[in-house]
């Protein structure tokens, strides 16, 4: 099978889990959701983004593997409303009436994360039952945050509104609470702490749904309600009007053209122009067809390919710079990792990409300074991931391999820069924490399907318990059971393999979404559009480099 078909295959198999999440709660919830004159949140966020304009979904996958249906029953994601980039939650009833599970919880903490990150305004659009009952000692105590990341995003001038269409109850009345700007929806919002048979139980009091909590009894009495709307179109009419007046400037629009399964969004791969600055920039398509970058990844992850065909194929073309599209940086020291500047839809990016896998003391130092010569000049950083981790070996603690991967790390983790992430191939051990992995806050981090991250390959992890185990043997004078150490090496080979999928990794969250590698130049584009939205400052400093 050549590198393409491999490839096809493995985005054959994504457009089908991407499926699982747009399909909710299932056909039959859905049909139920629209026979009562509703809207899926989908829906929802299609009519309420710019016609003709992107919506980059988030950790579509959240929950993969897990007891909770694919996507959290919620969806996430960066869309364009009246012209500003806005961070949209929307709860997904046809999944149990929308009720948060601990997934839900962590997938919402992370788009307040980028919100609060990028200066976006946020949009909730509010239908859900409240907590996941069987679950609830996972989501009270972290669930807090929900609304205190509201609140300070209030108090940072990031505005917070709410268009709510159904139930939000219990603690989910603080959401349309804690916001800005709140739109009620007449005869489908209900928001209250407690629904009447909860009041009826604890006070004797009776009571019905629209004088506890409804929109007409909060937009006239309570005062809860800002603005009453006839309908869900009217609410997000009247949402739309409401960023319309934000006052927000409008620093791109670069989300007008893209396309990114299965979000919903403008099949075009056309040239516009893009300004994230007073002086607009032309951009070009890249130089090579990003179609190739099918053809790029090994079957086996093993064997080397050269990140700078990647590269070609993602970055702003020749004609846009009358030169190179990439002026790679040291390109003959520390060989293993290609470093350099390009332009991405007109906008500068530093790239540090990893060709043979290894990160040796060289690849390191190298990587340590274009950190700094980035923060210096205030460019953002992206980080293509395919390395095994740094070298290791008597010769190489010798000479100071881990001194040197500290300073990679010191130069990765006080960098203050925005840093943007794809994991292509592999990224294992301490290399996936140089290349900025997820444990050291990239702005947006995106994997490919051929994507593997863990400790260590599957083979070195289940080699290395092997040795250990045979060692122990040897100390007692036992004889070693070879036939249960090849078990043993096949368990944990399969185990490790399993738990280093792309879609494993995207259902705990570790990435914002696994991705067609021909989407990525619009992805990073969406991306970097978003991350122009909050100032862009190097570091002053950094910790101490132990030299």
């Amino acid at each position: 099978m050549t590198n393409r078909e491999a490839m096809l295959d493995k985005i054959a198999d994504l457009d089908a889990q991407h499926a699982v999440a747009v399909a909710g709660g299932g056909e039959k919830y859905v049909e139920r959701h629209h026979a009562r004159g509703k809207l899926t949140a989908r829906e929802r966020i299609e009519l309420l983004v710019d016609p003709g304009s992107a919506f980059l979904e988030l950790s579509p996958l959240a929950g993969w593997g897990s007891d909770f249906t694919v996507g959290a029953s919620v969806v996430t994601g960066i869309g364009v409303v009246e012209g500003v980039e806005c961070l949209i939650s929307a709860n997904d009833p046809t999944v149990k009436g929308g009720a948060s599970n601990p997934w839900t919880v962590k997938k919402i903490f992370r788009a307040s994360q980028i919100a609060e990150e990028n200066n976006l305004p946020t949009i909730s659009l509010v239908e859900s039952g409240g907590a996941d009952l069987p679950t609830q000692k996972e989501i009270f105590i972290p669930g807090g945050r929900l609304f205190r990341d509201l609140t300070r995003s209030s108090a940072r001038k990031q505005p917070t509104i709410a268009l709510v269409f159904g139930n939000s109850t219990a603690g989910g009345a603080y959401v349309p609470g804690m916001s800005d700007y709140t739109v009620f929806v007449r005869g489908g919002a209900k928001v209250f702490l407690g629904g009447p048979p909860l009041v009826k139980m604890a006070t004797g009091e009776e009571s019905d749904d629209e004088s506890l909590g409804g929109a007409e009894m909060h937009a006239r009495v309570s005062g809860l309600a800002d603005y009453l709307a006839e309908d869900e179109h009217d609410a997000i009419r009247i949402g739309r009007r409401i960023v319309a007046r934000l006052n927000r400037n409008q620093p791109d629009l670069c989300t007008q053209d893209s396309r990114f399964a299965p979000q919903i969004s403008a099949d075009k791969r056309g040239g516009h122009r893009i300004s994230g600055d007073s002086s607009p920039a032309r951009f070009a398509e890249p130089d090579a067809d990003p179609e190739g970058l099918l053809d790029l990844i090994p079957t086996d992850l093993k064997e080397p390919f050269d990140p700078r065909e990647v590269i070609i194929r993602v970055v702003d073309g020749t004609s846009a710079h009358n030169g190179r599209p990439f002026d790679e940086f040291k390109p003959l020291y520390g060989t293993s990792l290609v470093t350099g500047w390009a332009r991405l839809h007109g906008r500068p990016v530093g790239i540090l990409a990893n060709a043979q896998g290894v990160l040796f003391s060289e690849e390191a130092q190298k990587a340590t300074q274009f950190i700094q010569l980035a923060n210096q000049s205030d460019t953002p950083l992206l980080f293509l991931h395919n390395t095994t981790g740094y070298m290791v070996g008597k010769d190489y603690e010798q000479g100071g391999i881990i001194k040197h991967g500290a300073q990679m790390l010191n130069a990765v983790s006080n960098s203050t820069v925005p840093h943007l992430s794809v994991i292509m191939a592999a990224s294992y051990g301490a290399g996936n924490y140089g290349m900025n992995g997820r444990a050291f806050d990239p702005r947006f981090l995106f994997t490919w399907p051929s994507a593997k991250s863990a400790v260590m390959g599957p083979a070195q992890l289940a080699g290395v318990l092997s040795i250990v185990a045979r060692a122990a043997a040897e100390s007692k004078g036992q004889q070693y059971d070879e036939e249960g150490d090849a078990g043993m090496r096949a368990m944990v080979e399969q185990m490790v393999e399993e738990q280093s999928l792309p879609y494993a990794l995207s259902g705990m969250l570790y990435d914002d979404g696994v991705i067609d590698p021909r989407d990525t130049r619009t992805v990073l584009a969406i991306c970097l559009s978003v991350i122009g939205n909050a100032p862009i400052k190097g570091a002053d400093g950094f910790g101490v480099f132990r030299m």
